[in-house]
């Protein structure tokens, strides 16, 4: 039985747009932007401002320990120098599902909401922030279970205890093709029946402009939803561009060749191993205790095994139907395109910063060579190159964007590209996705990324990106180390502007936790 099921791309583009009523005519009739908001906290023209990144979250806790929750806490001595927080995706583990947002997202982080003194009166659906948490979504975010599973999982114990990994975080429900995440973050205009009802709340919460017209309001404290999956912002000089890069992984197609046969033999023969391991695990789930401690851990860990397994799957089942022809979001790829040109245009902007789920560059084991993370990189590289084109000697050197923030790799890790011989050259990248879930190993094959590239004669393999700094699961029982962490990111003024990297890390050893600020960095 497939267990985890990722909707069609086109499925999430369409309804993402229904559920914020995409270029309804009331909102065309105002002039309204529903790709742009103002974050008013009457300080964002201010140059020099702190802000926090986390990513991967979306845990509860697990035989009493709560790695998420450690990481809420090392956040709180930062929550009044710092005016946001940046969220890269998988706010909710495992499907993304409306019955965990308290145990999983509201409860960890109840001190950045209001009411937060009382988490079990916030509805999931009402939540106003009084520091700002700007997500996007991630995979886990957009995932749904079969109903025939959702029926084993919601009903009798007997029954949860066969799939008990999981039973961790599956329920009732799945995320609906991505509507609990519409629903807590963004402005759910469909919910909105009344058309003189919707005039009224367009009237009042889209009252501030942007350079491309009328744009949502985000106010600390009283209204703190976001404008659609992927936006923009501009805070301190800083055009901040939020993508949602669930509907441009699309792998690349497997060639009608013999060698895509050969790749396409290996994949199902793959796909038909881990289906194996999987099955064994879960056999050895079946048999054991989670009230005794020792075993609970080891529970602990084939869940995160298991994880590791299907999202190996849903890259493996993405890859076999690449036959058919992609269907890519070009829409966001060409809006994101255009907004950079604009933004490099804009003398008001001294720099750019993109954050979206899906590394296009990592170590982590078990995301650098998925089919994923290339065809985020290779989208994304042919969207800098079109922008690189566009303003010619305006950037003076600079890359296309100053910093990329990822999550969905379960670590922290500091990357630069190198001399890609395109325009995503020399970008820093930051990974922060090691902020709840079960952390991950660093690859054994090096901190040198290399890629193929058929298209160039004579040699066809060249570095494009080294890892810097990786902090992630390391050792073995009883001395392995799980480090979950955050990074603050000090804002500088100036043109261009420098960044002050900050990581924070919550360590568990055995059975003991320690804090510990690493060595900040200037990029």
């Amino acid at each position: 039985m497939k267990l985890i099921s990722d909707p069609p791309i086109p499925v999430k583009i369409q309804k993402m747009k229904e559920r914020v009523r995409w270029n309804h005519s009331s909102i065309v009739s105002r002039g309204i932007d529903q790709t742009s908001m103002v974050l008013d906290d009457g300080r964002d023209d201010r140059p020099d401002f702190s802000f926090m990144v986390i990513g991967d979250t979306g845990t509860k806790s697990h035989y009493g320990e709560h790695p998420q929750r450690k990481i809420a806490e090392l956040m709180l001595p930062h929550r009044d120098s710092c005016r946001f927080v940046l969220h890269t995706g998988d706010v909710i583990y495992v499907v993304g599902s409306h019955e965990y947002y308290r145990s999983n997202f509201i409860e960890p982080y109840r001190e950045f909401l209001e009411n937060g003194e009382n988490p079990k009166s916030i509805r999931y659906d009402r939540m106003v922030f009084n520091l700002p948490i700007l997500p996007v979504p991630g995979n886990h975010d957009y995932y749904d279970v079969p109903l025939m599973y959702r029926w084993l999982t919601g009903t009798t114990q007997p029954l949860r205890r066969m799939f008990r990994y999981k039973d961790i975080e599956i329920g009732w429900h799945g995320s609906y093709q991505g509507n609990a995440y519409a629903k807590a973050f963004l402005d759910y205009l469909q919910a909105i029946a009344s058309p003189k009802e919707l005039e009224r709340h367009l009237d009042k919460h889209y009252t501030a402009k942007s350079d491309t017209g009328r744009c949502l309001r985000y106010q600390p404290g009283h209204f703190t939803r976001l404008p659609n999956r992927y936006y923009t912002f501009r805070y301190g000089g800083i055009d901040f561009f939020a993508l949602d890069s669930n509907t441009f992984n699309e792998p690349l197609p497997l060639p009608a060749t013999k060698e895509g046969e050969i790749n396409r033999r290996e994949l199902e023969k793959r796909r038909r191993e881990i289906d194996q391991e999987e099955s064994e695990i879960l056999g050895l789930c079946d048999r054991l205790n989670p009230d005794n401690p020792k075993q609970a851990e080891q529970l602990d860990e084939l869940s995160a095994k298991l994880d590791q397994i299907n999202e190996i799957k849903v890259d493996i089942e993405k890859q076999l139907a690449s036959h058919k022809p992609s269907a890519i979001d070009f829409e966001q790829l060409e809006w994101l395109k255009q907004r950079l040109i604009e933004s490099w245009h804009t003398s008001d902007v001294r720099g750019r910063i993109i954050y979206f789920h899906h590394p296009p560059y990592v170590t982590e084991s078990n995301k650098w060579h998925q089919a994923q993370t290339l065809a985020v990189r290779r989208r994304l590289r042919a969207c800098f190159d079109a922008v690189a084109l566009q303003v010619g000697s305006l950037t003076q050197g600079r890359s296309i964007v100053d910093l990329i923030f990822n999550g969905h790799a379960h670590c922290l890790e500091y990357l630069r590209t190198a001399d890609t011989g395109y325009a995503d050259s020399h970008i820093n990248c930051i990974i922060s996705g090691g902020s709840g879930h079960f952390p991950r190993r660093q690859r054994k094959e090096g901190r040198e990324l290399m890629e193929t590239f058929e298209e160039i004669d004579g040699s066809k393999s060249r570095k494009i990106a080294d890892s810097l700094l990786y902090v992630g699961r390391e050792g073995y029982k009883p001395h392995r180390r799980l480090p979950y962490s955050f990074v603050r990111i000090d804002v500088q003024s100036g043109s261009p502007p420098k960044f002050i990297i900050r990581p924070f890390v919550a360590e568990r050893v055995g059975e003991n936790w320690s804090d510990r600020a690493m060595e900040a960095f200037v990029i």
